[in-house]
């Protein structure tokens, strides 16, 4: 088998607004020759209680099981199915949150999303949000209407509803698949099977078979007998039992590879989900994963990717701006898309703020508005906001802590408004390359000047007792004798006794010395503050 120089590096850099999905990267370094058909990768999203556990049960006991007497014996989180012996593979995922959570970390590997909606309940708030989702991958969508079976079922009714979200079927001129299926009764499951071939022979699916694996880590455990155990995607080429494999940032030996049916196997080959045993760390959902040619090249390519992160540990490439840098961005990628995911109190103030903001577009500017709901910014919400590098709006709504959390530690800019033209106002500013950001003095501490020391060649510096709070090297003093505001400016050193310092806490003693004065009295009232950023 011939030896392909590792990819891993080059395969990190992703294209923004029409950003490839990682399979769609892989064959493009590759001979058309060598390519041929893999199997699809299908994932299901919907509504809770909408029968999508029911619905993968089913697909599962129906086909995988056909004949087995053994039965499934290992979750591994995904899992392939055959209809007329052409494979489907699952991914067994909790839902769109997982979904976008990979796409966050840059990893897409979805071909077709089925939607599961119930027959008797219809478009629900969770069903929204999994179709947005899908279309910010920019996945096909297929609808398996569940529980047509029910008495109170109203196929048609839902089908309206979809219709109003934009998801017209075809059998009302639209272009999207609706199959009616009953997991509970195990009814429907092949002709959904069939259509998910159909629809995803279109998109060409193509992989090169025959050279070293490369793919996407779906989930890792930690196993108490085994160890580390990784649920691996094989997306390009073959993998095998022995091969090294790097991993993110670690690298590791294929000791043993066990099939979706806990069945030990030798290799797998394309759109094949395997559990792999040989890492030291568990890996994460997303990570990209390659076969190296031996331990010394799997060492160095890890070594160069520790030394990368060091460098800079978070990728600015794919952090989503703020509000205040869109003008700058765009100007410097050329892309003209404000991407927004809006939450609201009610439905009554959202429909104003999605029509106000649609109105924006102007020259080439566009206002695409990714998620648009009512209720509490959430995890998920900032998740759809890192993969798609989008700005979070709420309207008299709050932010749910790990939602906060997550927005912190991955850049998000999530801003909340009270006064809708405030909201419109900041948007169009943002469009011009108008907007400025906003900031406000907080108050950090007081110190008191209890003593004048002369410096030479560096002016007076004030002998202070903090009395409350604390004062920091970066903060601004303002001087206040009286009452009255003699000075403002920034702190231009900090020291206990004849040593530099940071920060000074209440209750002790240090020299402050501040821009541009030198006027200091005893009793005077150094009051620090820092600029914080507001909306």
């Amino acid at each position: 088998m011939k030896l392909y120089p590792p990819q891993i590096e080059e395969l990190e850099v992703q294209e923004e607004e029409h950003e490839l999905p990682i399979h769609r990267r892989l064959i493009a370094q590759e001979d058309p020759a060598n390519l041929q058909t893999r199997p699809p990768v299908v994932t299901v999203l919907g509504h809770v209680d909408h029968g999508k556990t029911t619905l993968l049960d089913a697909i599962r006991n129906t086909q995988v099981v056909k004949g087995e007497s053994g039965g499934i014996t290992q979750h591994i989180g995904a899992y392939q199915v055959f209809l007329d012996d052409r494979p489907i593979t699952f991914l067994d995922t909790p839902g769109h949150a997982a979904f976008t959570a990979m796409r966050a970390r840059g990893t897409q590997v979805t071909d077709l999303a089925i939607l599961v909606v119930a027959a008797d309940d219809g478009v629900m708030p969770q069903t929204r949000e999994a179709i947005e989702h899908a279309r910010a991958a920019q996945v096909p969508i297929l609808v398996a209407l569940n529980k047509v079976d029910k008495n109170n079922a109203n196929p048609d009714r839902v089908k309206q509803e979809l219709a109003e979200v934009g998801l017209l079927v075809e059998e009302w001129g639209g272009d999207t698949v609706c199959v009616p299926v009953s997991a509970l009764k195990n009814q429907g499951i092949d002709d959904l099977l069939e259509n998910i071939l159909l629809i995803t022979d279109v998109s060409d699916l193509k992989a090169n078979p025959n050279r070293p694996a490369q793919g996407v880590v779906i989930e890792g455990q930690l196993d108490k007998r085994r160890g580390v155990i990784a649920t691996l995607l094989v997306q390009n080429g073959q993998l095998k039992a022995g091969n090294f494999i790097v991993v993110g940032s670690q690298y590791g030996r294929i000791r043993a590879m066990f099939n979706d049916k806990g069945k030990k196997i030798k290799e797998a080959g394309l759109s094949v989900p395997v559990s792999v045993m040989g890492l030291s760390e568990v890996p994460e959902a997303g990570d990209f994963f390659e076969v190296v040619p031996n331990e010394k090249a799997a060492r160095a390519i890890v070594q160069e990717r520790v030394d990368k992160d060091e460098r800079n540990r978070q990728s600015i490439e794919r952090r989503p701006v703020s509000l205040e840098e869109f003008f700058q961005q765009r100007s410097e990628t050329g892309d003209q898309t404000l991407r927004l995911i809006i939450k609201a109190d009610v439905q009554g103030s959202l429909e104003p703020i999605v029509n106000s903001l649609k109105d924006l577009a102007a020259n080439n500017l566009k206002v695409k508005i990714l998620l648009e709901g009512t209720g509490g910014i959430s995890e998920s919400d900032v998740n759809l906001a890192v993969a798609s590098q989008a700005i979070v709006l709420g309207f008299h709504v709050g932010v749910d802590p790990a939602a906060e959390r997550l927005a912190e530690a991955e850049g998000v800019d999530i801003r909340l408004y009270e006064i809708i033209y405030k909201l419109i106002e900041d948007i169009e500013k943002a469009l011009k390359g108008m907007l400025e950001p906003e900031y406000a003095d907080k108050t950090i501490g007081q110190a008191e000047v209890r003593a004048v020391f002369k410096i030479p060649k560096r002016g007076n510096i004030a002998g202070c007792y903090v009395l409350d709070g604390h004062i920091t090297r970066n903060s601004f003093i303002r001087v206040r004798r009286n009452g009255n505001v003699l000075h403002e400016g920034k702190v231009s050193s900090l020291k206990r006794f004849t040593e530099d310092v940071r920060d000074v806490a209440s209750g002790f003693e240090c020299g402050i010395g501040v821009d541009g004065f030198n006027d200091f009295q005893e009793r005077d009232i150094l009051e620090a503050y820092v600029k914080e950023r507001v909306n």
